[in-house]
């Protein structure tokens, strides 16, 4: 039999995973008792070749190094803690500790060091274009945990920081790429070590004299309202928002108030909103990549018209009609994916809002392929 893996002193075990990561191309660490801690590596977990955690004190003193010691108590109060970190390596990492069945897990997420562009991460031109041309107005980044909305947002804010004498201000939970001034200054909040509440930045933040606000996620009514405020008021606002498409990201703000005030709501949004992206990460054909597939709803008079009536239904037609302004859909972007041989159609499929609409497109370019080879290779008539 062969000899199983001995467990190391939690710190050292820590130390090893977290210089591991960047090795190992891991976006995330999972550490839960009972089981040995598992990388995310291409979207999938990889068990990590270490014995079980035993007990929750074990995972605690892994952990412990890295906790801020102002924010224990609030572990301790609500058995839930975000926050984030640099490693032995001065990698930086965002954690979040929970409590489960009395013990301490823990799920870690390495961040890039290196903030990307759009090119590396293969977003369409209309990403740099909107940035640029948005001086004010609320722009939402939306996907489900794990799309690459947070890479998204920082390729945008980078962009603004590179070309646009700006002052750019950020509101996280918690800090996750540091930015450097360049054209912009920067001042990045974290939420419980530079101010207590997401409530408290937003309610000061317009006095900080900002041109840009990042909220780092709309979680409820309170920062969903005072990005709109903010938005109405002049400022260029960028946010992540947790749906899945367009039309459903206009259900999940309206979830955020009462009923009598949806209304109120609608007319803000109709005025003050600048674009919705919405994005997929999907695996691509070679080993080890993801490629994002992007739903792009930008706001004309159509759309503003759609937003006050509650016609949020017709949204995936009005981003098909409108692809020259520089709306997407998923079906779309999926076909190019195709089309440029970076996923399966297969995968495509998997992901594809209609796969008969989805099938009807790639069948669509095919055919117009073809028929411009025909008409290429077709010999000259002598005459």
């Amino acid at each position: 039999m062969s000899e199983q893996p001995k467990l190391q002193p939690p710190k050292e075990a820590m130390e090893r995973l977290l210089n591991a990561m960047s090795h190992m191309k891991a976006s995330d660490l999972h550490l839960k008792v009972g089981y040995p801690p598992y990388y995310r590596i291409a979207g999938h977990l990889r068990k990590v070749d270490m014995p079980p955690l035993p007990n929750s004190a074990y995972v605690e003193a892994m952990i412990e190094d890295l906790v801020p010691p102002a924010r224990r108590h609030e572990y301790e109060e609500r058995g839930d803690l975000d926050f984030s970190a640099r490693g032995p390596s001065a990698d930086r990492f965002r954690i979040n500790i929970f409590r489960s069945m009395c013990e301490m897990h823990s799920a870690i997420r390495r961040v890039q060091s290196e903030i990307p562009t759009f090119e590396e991460l293969t977003l369409p031109e209309v990403y740099r274009k909107t940035i640029m041309q948005s001086l004010e107005g609320l722009i939402l980044v939306s996907g489900v945990t794990g799309s690459g909305k947070s890479s998204t947002l920082a390729a945008m804010l980078e962009y603004v920081n590179q070309n646009r004498s700006l002052h750019i201000i950020t509101i996280e939970d918690p800090v996750e790429y540091v930015y450097r001034p360049k054209k912009s200054i920067i001042s990045q909040r974290e939420i419980g070590i530079d101010i207590p509440t997401y409530g408290e930045a937003l309610r000061y933040v317009v006095r900080q004299d900002p041109d840009c606000i990042f909220i780092g996620e709309m979680r409820d009514r309170d920062t969903m309202l005072a990005a709109l405020q903010s938005a109405e008021t002049g400022h260029l606002v960028l946010g992540s928002i947790h749906c899945s498409d367009a039309q459903q990201t206009f259900s999940r703000i309206l979830e955020f108030f009462p009923r009598q005030d949806h209304a109120f709501i609608r007319s803000s949004l109709a005025n003050s909103l600048s674009a919705i992206m919405c994005q997929k990460l999907l695996p691509g054909i070679a080993e080890g990549t993801r490629f994002p597939a992007t739903e792009v709803l930008l706001n004309n008079s159509i759309v503003k018209d759609k937003i006050i009536h509650e016609e949020d239904e017709d949204m995936p037609a009005i981003i098909n009609q409108c692809h020259e302004e520089g709306m997407r859909s998923f079906t779309h972007s999926l076909c190019e994916l195709v089309q440029t041989e970076k996923i399966h159609y297969d995968t495509a499929m998997d992901y594809a809002p209609s796969r008969e609409a989805l099938a009807s497109s790639v069948k669509g370019i095919k055919t117009a392929a073809q028929t411009l080879v025909g008409r290429v290779r077709a010999p000259r008539s002598s005459s």
